[in-house]
């Protein structure tokens, strides 16, 4: 063959300067995007974020549970595949939601800002965190055609609860999400070796791994001070930069005090919707749907709390089973593929959730990282719905039980057999 030839047949990439660039060009599964995030930021940013509770077993296992469930393609004509559904009755290009994430702007300098603008080109629903970096106002301003959601946290006093509504509807968000899985913090063991408390006490070895991620001090000492301007039940005025004795709110707020009751009262005072989220044990999805809540996020909040937690993979199926249709059914806590969206969807749930996954793509590339760590789980989705045999996401959950075996007793079974061949 000739040389001319095979310039016909080989294209030879330019070289990329823009390290957002390569990473955007060459990142290829939100995996990529979590080693490019590891380099981009300082040990202790980035093992908060990528870090579980105690020895880590929740989190290993929320991974670990999806090699249980195994596809099981049928043949057939597949047309499109349409991935759209309808979440808390909008419309949603994706049966996939953005979960809140707390002091977003700790890993990014554009913080909430950048992570709405990508969910809200993807046109899927974008959850606030009550502890976020970038105030509810300023979110609906820049995206008044956002589905946007809040994390709102419960509170037994009256006025509190009126105002902060108020500012909630003010604002065009139309859906709560309630989590109730921080009644304590978890012992996040990663944060204390590396002095990630409250207030920080930084190590030397901190302090030089610090030392050696330039772009991310450069971005932090020039950014604004992080603040949490949703705090305020009445408005984001005020907002005062963070303090050490503020810092505790970071590493996450603990309430356990909070219950049912204030539940009840929510519902009461709120028109719009409310998603519960945090919960793994079927009898509070039943509790959930009887007292007329809209939707629960099954959770164990991603490994970060309770060690040696269930996963939310473990009972999506009973908890379907026992609320039937009253009431929608979400699924985070260690989603990163397309496949992992369907095999939820075919046990069960209406969307997935993901947080860390979306964080790595922030930190990675900005909005357009977050943007395209979107993009991966739909391309993930349809190429995995057309291989299946599944036109819709209606079809995937109608279904669920063809499309999917649980392989979890194969090696008995196959030990079984074995041992039955020798007879």
């Amino acid at each position: 063959m000739k040389i001319s030839e095979a310039r016909q047949l080989v294209q030879i990439k330019a070289p990329v300067l823009s390290r957002r660039r390569r990473v955007l060009a060459n990142a290829f599964n939100v995996e990529e995007y979590r080693k490019s995030a590891r380099r981009v930021l300082p040990a202790g940013i980035f093992d908060y974020l990528d870090g579980g509770s105690e020895d880590e077993v929740t989190l290993r296992r929320n991974r670990a549970v999806f090699d249980s469930w195994a596809l099981m393609p049928s043949w057939g004509p597949v047309s499109g595949p349409d991935t759209s559904t309808t979440l808390l009755g909008k419309n949603s290009a994706l049966p996939l939601t953005l979960t809140p994430t707390g002091a977003t702007r700790l890993f990014h300098p554009e913080g909430e800002l950048a992570v709405a603008a990508a969910a809200d080109r993807a046109r899927i629903p974008y959850g606030l965190a009550g502890l976020s970096t970038v105030s509810m106002e300023a979110i609906a301003e820049n995206h008044p055609a956002l589905d946007r959601w809040f994390n709102f946290g419960l509170t037994s006093d009256a006025q509190a609860l009126k105002d902060k509504l108020a500012r909630c509807e003010a604002a065009g968000f139309t859906t709560l999400i309630v989590g109730v899985d921080t009644r304590a913090l978890g012992a996040r063991e990663r944060d204390l070796h590396n002095g990630f408390t409250a207030p920080p006490a930084l190590t030397l070895s901190t302090i030089a791994d610090i030392a050696r991620r330039p772009s991310w001090w450069i971005n932090f000492l020039t950014s604004d001070g992080i603040s949490f301007p949703n705090l305020d039940p009445r408005s984001a005025a005020a907002t005062s930069v963070v303090t050490p004795s503020m810092w505790q709110h970071i590493l996450g707020h603990s309430d356990a005090t909070s219950g049912w009751k204030e539940l009840e009262a929510l519902r009461q005072a709120w028109h719009g919707k409310i998603v519960l989220k945090g919960c793994v044990n079927p009898a509070d999805v039943d509790k959930a749907a009887l007292i007329g809540l809209d939707a629960v996020q099954l959770s164990n909040h991603g490994g970060r709390q309770l060690d040696h937690m269930l996963s939310p993979m473990d009972v999506l199926q009973e908890s379907r089973q026992r609320v039937g249709d009253s009431i929608e059914i979400y699924v985070d806590s260690g989603i990163r593929r397309g496949s992992d969206v369907l095999k939820a969807l075919a046990l069960g749930a209406d969307a997935c959730s993901i947080g860390r996954a979306y964080l790595y793509g922030l930190v990675a590339a900005g909005s357009p990282g977050v943007g395209r760590i979107i993009e991966i789980f739909s391309d993930e989705l349809r190429r995995t719905m057309t291989l299946v045999g599944v036109s819709s996401i209606s079809e995937v959950k109608a279904r669920g039980g063809e499309i999917l075996r649980d392989i979890r007793h194969s090696g008995e079974i196959l030990e079984s057999t074995a041992s039955g061949n020798k007879h």
